[in-house]
């Protein structure tokens, strides 16, 4: 190869490469090498997805909805959420939170996507529509000059909202004894424009087993009605092409506490755990107390080693690093509601350290008294019992032996 072509081509590649470094350093607004101009081409923005979109949904007046969207792009996109009319879906007008009385919340986040949620609640026949999720990382997307199809990406949803069937109820039941007299909750759908495919009821939101009919006029009976019958029951009607739909029955009761702790037992520096459950409803509201000087105190967290966890039917009081001096007593667990209030003791005992030991200690104490009886036994034994050193070891020979000696010799010498 020519070398006069080979150094051509060693400054061109030299003279692209500083030109693309240039390029790269230099703002958009600058692109100038020496006195020549240079058109700049920008590579375009990584574009705004959907990660999750709202899905249309069929609901009954009196009920809620919500829609979620989550985009992703960077940088992270903007979220808007708008709403067209039925059979208008070109007027869209953008929804705000607080809208609609109040009944409108939008909630959004953003972080490496961006995250929102729209709610409303109280549904009415006028909240049927369109409802649009709008996302958009252009850094003209609010220019009104742009076109909003080509800056903003979409993703719509149909809400329905069906007029709720009518369901007359009985009144609601409070047993103020156990056991109160039988009672029978009732439900009747009056008024319905589709087909009903099947009927049951629940308690608490679970379903009550041998309840499941095709019947627009239900009835649960208790026969013998105690605080653990009490709760919530729903009587559930599905239908076809349409929303279930419900009504709730009240049956309220005082709280019996039905499991607890009698007592607790602990070592100094251990944790303790005390608990108490309950039935009735409504759910109970819990404090606990402690017994000092005879007077129920309730719990102050102070010190920061009580922890206490309350949910509906079930509380619990946890203490870290017992000590030995303030925290054994009697605690009492208290749950109150509309309708009564009930509370239970639990004693909270807290050993030494040296407890594990006492068993030993014990022991050896016994033999150490059993010792010291033995020795001062030894020594005060009476002095007669006690051989004396300058007897002689032997028997000694006594004079009726010499006696019996003499009378043998004269029968002797007789014969």
């Amino acid at each position: 190869m020519n070398p006069f072509c080979s150094l051509q081509l060693i400054c061109f590649f030299l003279f692209f490469s500083f030109l693309s470094f240039k390029l790269l350093l230099t703002p958009v607004d600058s692109f100038f090498f020496s006195d020549w101009p240079v058109t700049a081409f920008l590579l375009p923005l990584p574009l705004a997805g959907f990660v999750k979109s709202p899905m249309s949904e069929t609901k009954l007046t009196g009920d809620a909805f919500e829609l979620y969207c989550d985009v992703v792009g960077s940088p992270t996109p903007e979220i808007q959420w708008w709403y067209a009319e039925v059979n208008r879906a070109e007027s869209f007008r953008q929804l705000w939170d607080g809208a609609r009385k109040r009944r409108v919340t939008v909630n959004t986040a953003y972080g490496s996507n961006g995250v929102s949620v729209l709610r409303i609640t109280r549904l009415t026949l006028e909240d049927s529509g369109t409802y649009e999720c709008r996302a958009s990382n252009d850094p003209k997307r609010n220019d009104l000059r742009q076109n909003p199809s080509i800056t903003w990406i979409r993703a719509q949803a149909t809400i329905s909202v069906l007029q709720k069937p009518r369901i007359v109820t009985s009144e609601e039941v409070i047993i103020r004894e156990s056991p109160a007299p039988p009672v029978t909750l009732q439900c009747n759908l009056t008024s319905n424009s589709h087909t009903l495919t099947y009927s049951y009821w629940t308690k608490n939101g679970v379903e009550l087993t041998a309840t499941r009919k095709n019947a627009s006029n239900m009835e649960y009976r208790i026969n013998k009605p105690r605080a653990e019958d009490s709760g919530e029951y729903h009587c559930v009607y599905h239908f076809l092409s349409a929303p279930k739909a419900n009504a709730t029955i009240e049956v309220k009761a005082a709280p019996d506490i039905t499991g607890h702790k009698r007592s607790e037992n602990k070592n100094e520096g251990q944790d303790a755990m005390m608990y108490c459950k309950s039935v009735g409803y409504p759910y109970p509201e819990w404090i606990w107390r402690k017994k000092e000087n005879g007077m129920p105190m309730e719990i102050v967290n102070t010190s920061g080693r009580f922890i206490i966890i309350n949910r509906e039917n079930y509380t619990e009081l946890s203490i870290t690093n017992l000590q030995i001096t303030e925290d054994p007593g009697e605690y009492e667990c208290n749950a109150t509601n509309s309708i009564g209030s009930a509370s239970v003791v639990t004693i909270l005992r807290v050993r030494s350290h040296l407890a594990p030991l006492w068993p030993f200690l014990g022991i050896l104490a016994e033999i150490i008294i059993l010792v010291v009886i033995i020795v001062v036994y030894e020594k005060r034994k009476r002095p007669d019992e006690v051989p004396d050193d300058d007897e002689p070891a032997g028997p000694m020979k006594t004079n009726s032996t010499n006696n019996h000696k003499d009378k043998n010799l004269r029968q002797r010498n007789t014969n």
